[in-house]
């Protein structure tokens, strides 16, 4: 289906707005619980903190840098540890530039994911709002009944 197939100029802007004027008021009621609906229902603004659950991985996105040299071994260790940093000290742009894309790569999969979990909190808060108002239908049909 094509844009131009939905647009049409049957029924007039003016006659949808003189058939929603006949409409009866809604009881009052229902307004009042269409406004808790969607005032309950706004968006919540993005979380500034990273979600729990991805805290740990992204303090570890960037693989370019680890921690400092250590060593166990108590005789050679000393020389190892330096060894292990002269090594890094020369060679760390070539470290940083064949794992550029890696960390880029880390980055966005992160994003991602927080914007999963962000969509899914948002989503389970609006069922919970779905369920409680069912319950409370339910429950009113059950005093009518």
């Amino acid at each position: 289906m094509l844009a131009e197939e939905l647009l049409t100029t049957s029924p007039t802007p003016e006659a949808v707005a003189a058939e929603v004027a006949r409409l009866p008021p809604p009881p009052p009621e229902a307004l009042e619980a269409l406004r808790r609906t969607l005032a309950s229902s706004e968006q919540a603004p993005m979380e500034r903190e990273w979600p729990p659950v991805l805290q740990a991985p992204r303090n570890k996105k960037d693989s370019r840098y680890v921690e400092p040299a250590t060593s166990h071994r108590p005789v050679v260790g000393p020389a190892l540890v330096l060894a292990k940093r002269a090594f890094r000290l020369a060679f760390q742009p070539f470290i940083n530039e064949m794992l550029r894309r890696q960390v880029e790569f880390n980055e966005a999969i992160l994003d991602s994911l927080a914007t999963v979990y962000e969509h899914q909190q948002v989503q389970a808060r609006t069922q919970a709002l779905w369920r409680k108002e069912l319950e409370e239908r339910l429950a009113r049909l059950e005093k009518k009944g």
